[in-house]
């Protein structure tokens, strides 16, 4: 009934909105969290700051990395790269796009309160060596410059500096600035309206350089997207016409609109895997019934719930066949060298489990909060309830705390957590932007920022700080290997699985499915 309720709310709103072929209404279960592209890391806030910022260098339908706001580049030396920047681009606001906004937005990005620090202090030093020149010196050999350089918005110096917004916005503090609910950028749609949690707005950028480049593939004309957290609401407002497209259907939801007339399905793997981390730092947990010492240090422990994961329940049942589970943290097999080692998990046994258990003393079991988000990933709350079931079975006694987005990643960014569940993606599958930010011991330029667990280990540590400046790609492969091997061994994060993502949409709307989970709305065509 409440789904109903929430749905008469809506209608009315969407409704008033005018009606035109090339409006694309769409919705998801969650909202960006800011417009500042540099605050905050994050798969959907990136996507719908996408639509209005730009790289130097972007992503094509295959995530090829082709020319961006950059023309050209070589690499001049092992320490040098050098990039030539398109001529006749204009931010929104109609200033021109030169070498100093570049040079302003890399190092925006590399300051304490960027969540992309870790790959823009990747980049090293970047100078404008003229006009629409940039060069770039690391300070170490990096192997994947270029993909860490696909993630780094450009933004317009003079703009952030006269509305006062030189630096990132301090999301998990809960700041707010001018570039929370205002953009300028270089790409194909203008920011138009936020109305953080309802609707944002967006209008065709006429003065775009993609035009007269072949670019813009599409015929939107305007963007209407609505947070709608409700899946049965998301779905009735997809199946009566008031939205065109849906980026995350509840896997249950799937097969009924598979039979929806004038609705379809558009699927696809997506470059994602769910992980559960554990908080190996702290003498006592903060949110646990054991006192004095903290159990997830015991190593018996992290492979007794490991044990304890029914990962074919939670596919088949959960998921609705919707993931892969696997045995690795990385999000494309790619990352690991398609090496089917790195795949293979501990099977599900809960006597086994359960002697790990008493082993390390825990015979009874404790109990535990685990932080979730609801409205993140795919069936994320629903996940970790089911793992409070599957858990009990060994005495572990799961409290869920279950949180929109907006509130649960500044918790986790603060270090406020026991136990939790992660999802890391994208576009980019090298190992290299999993390890550093999401494994590696926190440290200075953003390195372990997302390693919530602060997991510490001296021998995974060496490996994988080697194979960050490793240029030769064989000694590399077999460094990451070996980092990933220790990693897995010590149990530090229990993988679940990658998702599989269904996007559903009107019949008479064309969308291309990135692997990255990335909606391109200068590609998408309303009939």
């Amino acid at each position: 009934m409440r789904s109903l309720r929430t749905l008469a709310l809506l209608l009315p709103l969407l409704a008033a909105l005018p009606a035109s072929a090339q409006t694309l209404r769409w919705a998801s279960q969650g909202d960006a969290m800011t417009m500042d592209p540099h605050s905050q890391n994050e798969t959907l806030t990136n996507s719908m700051n996408g639509q209005v910022y730009e790289t130097l260098v972007v992503r094509d339908r295959q995530l090829n990395l082709v020319p961006g706001l950059a023309t050209a580049w070589q690499q001049t030396g092992p320490l040098t790269w050098r990039f030539t920047l398109r001529s006749g681009v204009k931010f929104h606001d109609g200033a021109p796009f030169t070498a100093e906004d570049v040079v302003f937005s890399i190092q925006r990005a590399q300051l304490p309160t960027s969540n992309v620090a870790v790959y823009a202090n990747a980049l090293g030093e970047p100078k404008a060596v003229g006009p629409l020149t940039v060069e770039f010196r690391t300070p170490r050999v990096n192997p994947v410059f270029l993909q860490q350089l696909g993630t780094i918005f450009i933004m317009n110096k003079a703009w952030c500096e006269k509305h006062r917004v030189a630096k990132p916005l301090d999301f998990k503090n809960r700041e707010e600035s001018h570039a929370s609910f205002n953009a300028n950028g270089t790409g194909p749609f203008m920011l138009d309206k936020r109305q953080p949690g309802t609707r944002t707005t967006y209008k065709r950028f006429a003065g775009w350089w993609g035009e007269r480049e072949g670019r813009r593939t599409g015929n939107v004309q305007e963007i209407v997207f609505n947070s709608i957290a409700n899946d049965a609401t998301r779905l009735a407002a997809l199946v009566s016409g008031e939205i065109d497209f849906v980026i995350d259907p509840a896997p249950r939801d799937v097969p009924r609109l598979r039979r929806t007339a004038g609705v379809k399905v558009i699927e696809g793997p997506e470059n994602r895997a769910l992980f559960i981390g554990m908080d190996q730092s702290r003498d006592e947990l903060l949110y646990s019934s054991v006192k004095g010492k903290n159990p997830f240090k015991d190593i018996r422990v992290r492979q007794a719930l490991y044990h304890a994961i029914d990962i074919e329940t939670l596919r088949t049942k959960l998921m609705n066949g919707l993931a892969v589970p696997t045995g690795s943290p990385l999000p494309s097999p790619l990352g690991h060298y398609n090496d089917p080692e790195f795949e293979k998990r501990l099977p599900f046994d809960v006597a086994r489990a359960r002697a790990l258990m008493a082993e390390a003393g825990y015979a009874e079991g404790f109990e535990v909060t685990m932080d979730c988000p609801n409205n993140r990933y795919v069936n994320d709350e629903e996940i970790c309830i089911s793992l409070a079931s599957m858990w009990a079975q060994i005495k572990v006694k799961l409290r869920v705390n279950a949180q929109p987005r907006a509130l649960w990643f500044p918790k986790m960014e603060r270090g406020e957590t026991s136990l939790f569940i992660l999802g890391w993606g994208g576009a980019v599958t090298d190992a290299e932007t999993t390890i550093t930010p999401v494994m590696r011991v926190p440290g200075p330029q953003g390195q372990g920022y997302y390693n919530w667990g602060r997991v510490k280990n001296e021998k995974f540590e060496q490996l994988a700080a080697a194979s960050s400046i490793e240029p030769d790609p064989k000694k590399r492969e077999g460094l990451i290997k070996a980092a990933l091997r220790e990693y897995r061994d010590q149990v530090h994060l229990i993988p679940l699985h990658r998702q599989v993502i269904p996007w559903a949409a009107r019949s008479n709307v064309e969308v291309v499915h990135r692997a990255d989970n990335w909606l391109e709305v200068a590609w998408v065509t309303v009939k």
